[in-house]
Order: C-alpha cells, then structure tokens, then sequence
C-alpha cells in the first residue's frame, strides 16, 4: 500500500491576530496559509514586532551563513524553553555561544563518531528487542530508542539505568506540561517581569536539572580520579577553550547536557518514527531497507555504515519531508533590506526547513517520498540553502553527522527484524510545537521477519 505522505491542512484565508496565537500555540504548521509553501519571502505584523519569513536560497543564505552575528537567535524564542536549557548553546548568541561552541565541536569531529558507534549499535539492538507483534505506537519506542543512544553515548549509561529513566520520564511529562511559545514569545516583557510558566513546567525543568546535575558532578569526581569512561561527557567536561583554557564548570554542563538530550533525542526520535511510517507504507522502499539491514547486521561494523546507502537515502528523504525543526528563529541586529523590502531592527526572520523542503520552485514533486530523487545529478547541484534538517553556516548543528549515522543505523537495526505495515484508518497528522509529531502518535502493525 502505497500512500502519500500525510501533510497538515493549511489555515484558510485571513485570521485575527489572537485567532493565529491560539493556532499557533496549537500546531506551528497548520497555522501557516498555503502561499507560504511558494512564496520568496513573506511578512507578518503584529502590534509588538514583525516578522519575515524568508524562503529564498539568497537570503537564507545570507542570514544563516554569510552574516551570522548579523542575526542571531532570537530571544522570544528561548522565553519558552529557559526552565530547561538555562544557558545552553542552543540559546545563547555572541561570545558566549562562539565559547560553548569552541568547546564543544571537538566532541563531535568525524573520528568520534567511530567510538560511539558501539554504543548506538548496543541501543539499536535493545531498541529491537523490547519491541513486540501487533499494533505499537512506534513514537514512544523510538523515543526510548533515542533516549538510550544519547545515554550510552553521553555517560555510558542504558537508558534502564535508575538516573537515566528518571530523566528520561521527567523529560516526557516536561513536554506534556511546556509549550514552545509563552507570551513572552508574543508580547515584549520587561527582563524583570515573571515568564508565566506553569508551575508543572517549573517543577519538570528542576527535576531534569537536578537529575543531571548529579551526573555531572559523578563525572568531574570521576575525570579528577583517572575513571572516567571515554565517551562525549568526558570529551567535553575535559576539553578547554582553545583561546581561554577553561573548561565548562559543572553547572554549565547541565545546560549542556539538557539541550544534547532534547536536541539528540528529540529530533531523532521523531525522524526514526516518521521513517518507520514512510516505509510502511511504501512497501518496496521497505523492502529495500531491509535487505541492506539483514546484510549489515550479520557483521555490523562502523565502516559497514557506508554500505546502507538506500537507507540513507531514506532518512534524507524523510528529514526533508519532516524536518524535526520546523522553522528557525533570527532576530534583525540593524535595519536590512530583503527583496526590496525594508526590515527594521529588532525584526523576527523566520527560516522555515518546512516550507523550503516544499517549496515547488526548488523540488520535484515536493509532497511525496521518493528516497531516489537523492541520486538525481540535478538535486546534487541545488543550493545547500535548500536543504536545511540541521540548520547551515556557523549555527550548523554539531551533532549532524551523529545524527546521520545514529538514524540509517537504528533503521537497520529495527528493520533487519521487525516488518511494519499501516494500520487502517489510522494515519498520522503532523504537528509542530518543538519538533514534528504526531498529533495522536504513529500506530505501526508489527511482525517478525
């Protein structure tokens, strides 16, 4: 059976502002009008600041790649997310953000990936494992998956570890309880006026914290006894800034650790599920899959991942048909100029993977999976800028090359074993808070090869 992939209905026509706050706080995508998909550049206006989203090759490059500081992450972005990630990377701008990053890049260069490779093989195989015949909503296992991969290669530790499930459930009822957006995302606010964030969301975010505080400090106690294990933790909490010599204290860690698990496991959880869902319903791409996967796990090697290639191509196609960041967020440092257009400073410019991964003028048949369209020689000579799962320029992602080795790999590790298939009348919507979802989860039928 096969399907097109499912694409969220787009609002009709005009909306007033409060309309789309409350559709937006809702689902991200659905709250988008259908022109956005073709558009080059669009703006939106409120009372308290204005927004453009950009979806030219240009001018995404110019905001992302060639003047970076120019536009920084915006700030009504992170009011939403700071009871977690405090001061992590994933927030921060300027010299802090150029710091965090010099410490942490050096984690995730290529020759790293070799030694973690163990680990994501470990927790692709128990991810198999634990899975069972019949209807399973395969989010929840894929988030469970993805959890134990940033576990056993952060502080070696299974996700059945007491600390790791701890976080690991904490984190799932702090999605529950946290929007994306608050008000503050919304409406200008004084630094010192409360964020009104719930008293769940408050509560979650210093659970995680503490939890992962108490990781960190083991840690350090163990980097300055000689035991510490060799993995990403290690790597980070000993590497110093090249240009300060100083190392993360402890306390910057956890924010540390709080953005690589939402970020590493998040995203990865929900490409997995999604790919899994795209399989099952396109039967000869599964088929393919799983023939690579069968061969790679009789003799699973890191130098092996290079051989599932039409796995790839799958993964790479299901992240640009549901890029697990939907938009991004930059802020106007100074007045600027797009398509004629004055922006002025202080202005919200909205990068959206989403839109651009759709968008007609760039792709063919835009709307359907077609894992071959990887191997086009025009596609390989489309602008980067149209391609966008893991960001570009200096705010690339630092674990995109993780995450395409953590992703073809845990597909074969779950295919090579397991055949899914839709269940009918059960298909899922997608919908955006953090990352792309399902609005009801992804419901697979299961059955052994």
């Amino acid at each position: 059976m096969t399907r097109e992939p499912p694409k969220p209905r787009s609002r009709a026509g005009r909306v007033s502002l409060w309309r789309y706050l409350r559709l937006f706080r809702a689902d991200i995508l659905s709250a988008q009008p259908e022109r956005l998909y073709g558009a080059r550049m669009a703006e939106f206006r409120t009372p308290f600041f204005r927004s453009y989203l950009v979806n030219e090759p240009d001018l995404i490059r110019d905001v992302l790649s060639a003047r970076p500081l120019d536009f920084p992450k915006s700030e009504r972005i992170g009011e939403g997310l700071r009871p977690l990630l405090g001061r992590s990377v994933f927030l921060t701008n300027g010299a802090v953000w150029q710091r965090q990053r010099r410490i942490i890049d050096p984690a995730f260069e290529g020759g790293r990936l070799r030694d973690t490779f163990p680990a994501m093989l470990a927790a692709g195989r128990a991810a198999a494992d634990r899975l069972h015949p019949g209807v399973v909503e395969v989010e929840a296992a894929t988030s469970h998956a993805a959890a134990d991969v940033i576990f056993r290669t952060l502080f070696s530790l299974p996700i059945e570890d007491e600390t790791a499930s701890r976080v690991f459930a904490r984190f799932r009822a702090h999605q529950r309880a946290q929007p994306i957006l608050n008000l503050a995302a919304f409406v200008p606010l004084p630094r010192w006026m409360p964020r009104f964030h719930s008293r769940r969301t408050r509560r979650t975010a210093r659970d995680i914290r503490g939890l992962i505080a108490g990781l960190a400090e083991d840690r350090q106690r163990r980097i300055a006894a000689g035991t510490a294990p060799d993995d990403l933790a290690t790597k980070i909490m000993t590497t110093r800034d090249p240009e300060t010599g100083e190392t993360f204290s402890t306390a910057e860690m956890v924010d540390q650790v709080a953005i690589f698990f939402l970020a590493g496991h998040e995203t990865s959880a929900s490409a997995l599920a999604w790919a899994l869902y795209l399989v099952a319903t396109h039967p000869e791409a599964q088929d393919r899959v799983a023939a690579e996967a069968v061969a790679f796990m009789a003799d699973p090697r890191f130098s092996g991942l290079s051989e599932l290639r039409f796995t790839r191509d799958v993964f790479r196609e299901t992240l640009r048909l549901y890029p697990p960041v939907p938009m991004m967020v930059r802020e106007t440092m100074q007045p600027e100029r797009f398509r004629n257009r004055e922006v002025p400073r202080g202005a919200q410019v909205v990068v959206s993977p989403w839109h651009m991964h759709r968008n007609p003028r760039v792709w063919t048949r835009p709307d359907a999976f077609d894992p071959e369209r990887w191997r086009d020689p025009e596609l390989k000579a489309c602008p980067r800028e149209t391609y966008l799962p893991f960001s570009q320029g200096a705010r690339v992602c630092p674990g995109a090359g993780f995450a395409m080795a953590e992703g073809p790999l845990l597909l074969a590790c779950l295919l090579s074993r397991w055949h899914v298939a839709p269940v009918e009348g059960q298909v899922p919507v997608p919908v955006a808070h953090l990352t792309v979802r399902a609005r009801d989860g992804i419901r697979l039928r299961l059955s052994p090869r």
